[in-house]
């Protein structure tokens, strides 16, 4: 395997979240044209993501490598999806994403100083709390329409029905950060194979959605437009994004790599105002510079761990 450079890695894991930015832009497409739900566009998500490192890498890259470690991984990666799915489903998107994004780093970070001995400076700390409040601030208004909207509807309920079901929403978005920042910490440890460790994550991934994915129905309607969108979401935010976020964690600290990631949120928050017409309020705005900024200032003074 090439050594990977501290820099460099800061620079694959910016461009996977660039990547997982889309993806979520690509299901919300896929499920209007393809007529998929969102465990069965998971599904197609890795089996294509798969697909595509078998036919882009070398095949002595993956040749007895697929190891017990892939077992966790895989697994990890159906839980934190579908836990997430789930949080959606239960408190909405707005309140899913924050606490799952927001919990994620906060998990890796302290998984990562008492199981991997990994110290935070006084940098990554400063960025990670840069980083949480943007985050804060990019979603503050959407999460704030949400919870007043299900205040309302719930007036119209059994008492207790609501808050019930938003604790739910944010008992799964914290599972799907778990679940995440364990995928990130194993590999973090386990760090000699990362195309084998994506590839593996995909398998195990698949075989454990696909029971589901059957129930709620794996056909897509398929169309130019379907195809499209499958094709591209097999490539660039599964095989591309994992892939290069797999490299990063051999180069770069756990938490390091979770704080970066967060940049997801801008890419999928700008692309919302250009395919979807959404528009972000100035605090919104205040949000993606400061995010970015943590960002920027993770990736320039990356450090290797």
């Amino acid at each position: 395997m090439t050594h990977v450079s501290a820099r460099r890695g800061a620079v694959y894991v910016s461009v996977a979240a660039t990547a997982w930015g889309t993806g979520g832009a690509a299901g919300s497409l896929l499920f209007e044209s393809g007529g998929l739900g969102p465990v069965g566009v998971s599904l197609w998500r890795y089996l294509l993501g798969t697909a595509f490192l078998l036919a882009l890498a070398p095949r002595s890259s993956f040749t007895g490598r697929l190891s017990w470690r892939v077992l966790p991984v895989g697994a990890g990666m159906a839980v934190y999806q579908t836990a997430y799915f789930a949080s959606i489903a239960h408190s909405g998107v707005a309140v899913a994403t924050v606490v799952t994004m927001g919990a994620t780093p906060v998990f890796t970070a302290l998984g990562s100083r008492f199981l991997l001995r990994e110290r935070l400076g006084r940098i990554a700390l400063t960025a990670l709390a840069a980083a949480l409040a943007g985050l804060v601030l990019l979603t503050a208004e959407t999460a704030l329409q949400a919870s007043t909207t299900a205040a309302s509807s719930g007036l119209s309920q059994a008492a207790g029905s609501a808050p019930a079901s938003s604790v739910a929403g944010i008992a799964f978005a914290l599972v799907s950060a778990a679940g995440y920042a364990g995928v990130t910490l194993f590999s973090r440890r386990h760090r000699d194979d990362p195309r084998g460790t994506a590839l593996g994550g995909f398998v195990v991934g698949a075989a454990c959605l696909a029971p589901f994915a059957l129930a709620e129905g794996v056909v897509p309607e398929l169309s130019l437009t379907s195809a499209a969108l499958l094709l591209y979401l097999g490539a660039v935010p599964t095989a591309l994004a994992y892939g290069l976020f797999f490299r990063a964690l051999t180069a770069l600290r756990a938490t390091t790599v979770s704080i970066i990631s967060l940049g997801e949120a801008v890419g999928a928050a700008l692309l919302g105002v250009v395919l979807f017409g959404e528009r972000l309020t100035p605090l919104a705005w205040s949000g993606c510079v400061l995010l970015l900024a943590a960002v920027a200032v993770l990736a320039v003074r990356a450090e290797a761990g």
